[in-house]
């Protein structure tokens, strides 16, 4: 055991330039990563992590109270990186400064994303936690978990792990990520590619008649919408496609771009009409329709201000869909712009412009969701809704701007056809008899959640073309033009890529977890870790009113709900008549929220997490150690959690 008053390596020194520069090329890092799993906000890097908790654990080797026998240890196990054992690095260890410079320099190597997965270097990184913790394995809790970036880091560094958080949809990442993978190994990445391929095919013969291929054999991977508005200036009328830009592809090799022209007939109000181009200049491209909410007639030029482009589409409900006639005959709402195909012996993506015959499908798609609500409410409405009907947060709510457009209920930020694909793809999910695959394919299915909404752009830019996800930053704001990515194809967006993603991430980490974890959906305030029980306290709290992170999460939640429904995890333990993640307790600034009467002002938040430092404080035994991440861009930030930290000993870092 390392003496109380034995300074730990992270309190006299750090190798943070080295750290950064892992971190900031783990940004870069896409397959296999940790974080593929299932989108969390603001994740710490696993590189950071992974550094700083060994520094917490280790002690400084030139503290007069540093234990002999882990000086001598941790120069064996030193010797056992690849490389090390020289006669250079033996004359090195023989000094106590010589030996924390060494632990030092493997510290910022261990950052590397390479050696994250190289058993060489976790060998040696465990021996040197076993040689500072002889006596029992340490147990790091963090009581804020989130996306899982510290226990993760915990279990690869062969520690124990208590991972909570108040959120379901965080929780259940922690649960397969720290229980389910390290307990099943690679065998839960071969189960879930059989299985997922089986839901796929199912999804694909249930959902073929809403993404038909094209006569020529073509397949769309994509549709590009906009939604309209009506010119209101006299003697126009024309609809108004809401339009960021023109372009649909800027590759060197193929650009390709929108080009419309005004067609005025003798009666009724002009039409706009469109043609695919291949610009060989960037201003020979339209700049789009609308700006700041303001939209530009194409057919006039008139300026249609933004109260009343809110209000237009707050009559259709943010005009998400398209509207038909009886016929099934486009007559508003939404408008196809075009539509994204691959063919199957010719390379690269291929854009061509909508037919009648494209419609079709969204009509029947809108029809076969009246049939599943009208069945639902013929039953009594005694289960849960098919799709969700839960609220939107109030007006106001941080990231959330489409309320004013009277979406007021999650399925609102659906078109019929992704509402109808996800309904049916919940089901087939729900009837999966392993729970262990069945919680992992849900986590799956959040990857084509993501990417299947009308608050997804499409990506026209050089380096890619492809729908891009909702979350492209930490809100979900108003999009005009979105592309629907298409679930049964194998492109972005698709069943079968998400499940890839996710197998590909099972394949890389599984085999470098030494332990499963500890999972619980718990209030940070009211940890159920024993007094004196743990040998560190590692968390990254929320700041603030950085992220309303409950609020955005049920953008995943409501779906999870109806996949996993009586799950232990997706429910409010606190408040049964929430349909939602828990609000009231969590500790974050949100002034739109109360807490037992009282507004969740800042004065709420520093006191919050005040209490919850006093139960890191009170879970820590005498020898262990403290670290919070607080990344807040404030003095006056930093200056209130220390405040609240000073109810224990907190190393900030």
């Amino acid at each position: 055991m390392i003496p109380k008053e034995c300074k730990r390596l992270a309190e006299v020194d750090f190798p943070i330039a080295v750290v950064s520069k892992h971190s900031a090329r783990e940004k870069s890092i896409r397959h296999g990563h940790p974080s593929t799993l299932h989108l969390w906000w603001a994740r710490r890097p696993l590189a950071a992590c992974r550094a700083m908790l060994m520094a917490l654990l280790l002690p400084d080797p030139c503290d007069p109270l540093c234990p002999v026998e882990f000086k001598s240890k941790a120069k064996e196990a030193l010797l056992e990186v690849p490389g090390w054992n020289t006669p250079k690095m033996n004359k090195q260890l023989r000094s106590e400064e010589g030996l924390r410079k060494a632990l030092l320099t493997f510290i910022g190597d261990l950052a590397n994303w390479d050696n994250s997965a190289n058993m060489d270097y976790l060998s040696v990184a465990r021996s040197l936690v076993t040689a500072a913790h002889p006596d029992e394995t340490p147990l790091v809790v963090d009581p804020f978990a989130g996306g899982g970036s510290i226990p993760l880091e915990a279990l690869r560094l062969g520690c124990e792990a208590f991972a909570s958080d108040l959120n379901p949809v965080a929780c259940l990442i922690l649960k397969v990520m720290l229980e389910d993978i390290p307990r099943h190994g690679p065998e839960l990445a071969e189960e879930l590619r059989r299985v997922g391929k089986e839901i796929k095919d199912k999804a694909e013969k249930e959902l073929a008649e809403f993404y038909p291929e094209d006569p020529d054999g073509a397949k769309p991977i994509a549709y590009l919408w906009a939604r309209t508005v009506k010119c209101e200036s006299p003697n126009c009328g024309a609809e108004i496609p809401l339009m960021r830009s023109f372009w649909l592809c800027k590759k060197a090799s193929r650009k390709r771009a929108l080009r419309h022209k005004v067609i005025r007939a003798e009666n009724g109000p002009p039409q706009v009409e469109f043609e695919i181009f291949e610009p060989k200049m960037d201003r020979d491209v339209h700049g789009g329709t609308v700006t700041r909410a303001k939209a530009t007639c194409l057919c006039c030029g008139s300026v249609l201000p933004p109260e009343r482009v809110r209000s237009q589409l707050a009559e259709k409900r943010g005009g998400t869909d398209a509207i038909f006639d009886a016929s099934g005959s486009r007559i508003g709402g939404a408008r196809m712009l075009a539509v994204v195909t691959l063919h199957p012996k010719e390379k690269g993506r291929h854009y061509r412009l909508p037919t009648k015959h494209d419609y079709k499908p969204v009509w029947k798609a809108q029809e076969r969701l009246n049939h599943i609500l009208e069945a639902w409410e013929q039953a009594g409405m005694t289960v849960l809704c098919p799709v969700p009907d839960e609220p939107l947060p109030p007006i106001g709510t941080l990231g959330f701007r489409v309320q004013r457009y009277e979406m007021l209920q999650w399925v609102d930020l659906f078109t019929a056809r992704q509402s109808v694909t996800h309904a049916c793809a919940s089901l087939l999910i729900r009837n999966i008899t392993d729970e262990r695959i069945r919680e992992v394919m849900a986590l799956c299915y959040g990857h084509v959640v993501t990417r299947n909404s009308s608050l997804c752009v499409w990506r026209y830019q050089a380096d890619q073309e492809k729908v891009e996800s909702v979350f492209s930053r930490q809100a979900l704001p108003m999009v005009w033009d979105f592309g629907e990515a298409i679930p049964i194809s194998e492109a972005t967006g698709s069943i079968s890529d998400s499940i890839e993603i996710v197998v590909r991430m099972i394949e890389r980490f599984a085999p470098f977890v030494s332990s499963v974890g500890q999972t619980l959906l718990a209030d940070a305030c009211e940890s159920p870790i024993p007094d004196c029980s743990a040998s560190a306290f590692f968390t990254d709290p929320p700041y603030y009113d950085a992220i309303p992170y409950s609020d955005l999460s049920d953008f995943f939640f409501v779906w999870l709900k109806r996949i996993l429904p009586n799950h232990p995890l997706m429910r409010d333990p606190f408040d049964s008549s929430n349909v939602l993640s828990p609000k009231t307790r969590e500790a974050v600034q949100d002034e739109t929220k109360k807490f037992n009467g009282r507004w969740k002002d800042r004065k709420f938040f520093e006191d919050t997490m005040s209490i919850a430092f006093q139960e890191g404080r009170r879970l820590l035994h005498d020898e262990g150690i403290g670290s919070i991440v607080f990344a807040h861009k404030t003095t006056e930030g930093w200056e209130a959690l220390l405040n609240g930290s000073s109810h224990g000993s907190v190393l900030l870092s």
